[in-house]
């Protein structure tokens, strides 16, 4: 047998990593200024990540949801704390496209009706309700597309009114858009869509997969515009590495057994791991880290040459790049051994970890600075 050939890959085999690095199999290390997709939240096997999950090993590491498990307690109290959620509650599953797949099923249930509204150059997943509201036709089935979903620009205010009505069960938009690109709902506008949403009967889905977890320097992106939403999805970095997410839930939606399900959802690694990872954001004090780290980057790369818009917040940053600049993901591999994420057509994504220190931040300018010197020598001669 022989894997399915879905992904591009690129052509090293890591074995080792801690913090905000990693050593391929042939000793090379690598500055990760990407995370695996903004997965690594509290830099790669942290000791007390791992302390935890290996005396859970020793324990016991499965028994499906048919028994009590007090570490899924534990995981709910303390994200409830952390997150300013306290009241609500949670569901917790496999990764992120569940979380939304199970948010999109709640909504329906709990308002009976079928219709979403998504936005432009939103990414929330590969399963058939998660890539249904998901704006990339390329990746959608005939299967996935019978769903009724209305795609809206973001931030556009007009177009988001005459699109909802009595009929539209959830609005799904994300903390912040990743896959797009880093593209961030105004303030103003995730304003108007929770009133509307409230006043219209729709359920708010805000997906902050990628941009929850204090990637942002808030706990969830969406608290900087200071709406509750009446669903939040999450998981990548909630786990640091190890499968989870999750769905936070309003108080008023009440649930009935049978009502949603999974078989893997919360083991007792999973729950160990999601405990961890809020333990560790805590005592290290990650959030402000984010906050810290990712202004300066956001300074320093909106000074440099060449470099077109620079958006983000905190750790969660993107930015343009002329066409000169096309090959610039790989130079830095390759050249210098720094994994960064983009984003078509020409837009370089930074998700490191929320450890990422100002040492490495310098070093990667430092790095990037040489290649667009390099270009700019090219253009003069």
């Amino acid at each position: 047998m022989t894997l399915f050939d879905v992904y591009a890959l690129f052509d090293i085999e890591p074995v080792k990593a801690r913090g905000s690095y990693i050593w391929d199999r042939k000793g090379n290390q690598y500055l990760d200024l990407y995370g695996g997709h903004a997965v690594i939240s509290i830099g790669h096997s942290h000791p007390h990540y791992v302390h935890a999950l290996k005396q859970q090993l020793d324990q016991i590491a499965y028994y499906s949801n048919s028994v009590k498990n007090p570490l899924q307690v534990r995981l709910a109290e303390k994200l409830g704390q952390m997150s300013g959620y306290p009241d609500y509650q949670l569901f917790l599953c496999n990764s992120g496209a569940e979380a939304n797949e199970n948010a999109l099923k709640l909504a329906s249930l709990v308002t009976g009706r079928k219709m979403v509204i998504a936005f432009s150059r939103a990414f929330h997943g590969r399963t058939s309700g998660a890539v249904a509201v998901t704006d990339n036709p390329k990746i959608q089935a005939p299967f996935n597309t019978g769903h009724a979903i209305s795609f809206v620009p973001l931030n556009d205010a007009g177009a988001f009114n005459e699109a909802l009505s009595d009929q539209v069960a959830a609005v799904i938009i994300e903390g912040i858009q990743g896959v797009g690109g880093i593209h961030l709902p105004e303030d103003s506008f995730l304003q108007l869509v929770a009133a509307q949403c409230a006043k219209n009967g729709t359920l708010l889905i805000l997906d902050e997969v990628q941009s929850g977890y204090g990637r942002t320097g808030k706990f969830f992106a969406h608290q900087y515009a200071g709406i509750r939403p009446d669903l939040i999805t999450t998981a990548k970095g909630m786990g640091n590495g190890f499968p989870i997410g999750g769905v936070l839930i309003a108080p008023g939606i009440k649930a009935w057994q049978g009502m949603l399900g999974t078989t893997f959802g919360g083991s007792y690694l999973a729950a160990t791991a999601g405990l961890s990872v809020l333990e560790v954001l805590e005592q290290e004090d990650l959030l402000e880290n984010a906050t810290r780290v990712g202004s300066f980057l956001m300074k320093e790369l909106s000074a440099l040459p060449l470099i077109g818009e620079v958006r983000g917040k905190g750790l969660m940053i993107g930015f343009d790049l002329p066409e000169a600049l096309s090959g610039l993901r790989m130079d830095l591999l390759t050249k210098h051994n720094i994994f960064t994420g983009d984003a078509k057509p020409r837009t370089i994504r930074l998700l490191p970890s929320l450890t990422l220190t100002m040492d490495q931040a310098s070093y990667f300018l430092e790095e990037l600075e040489e290649e667009l010197k390099l270009v700019t020598e090219a253009q003069q001669d």
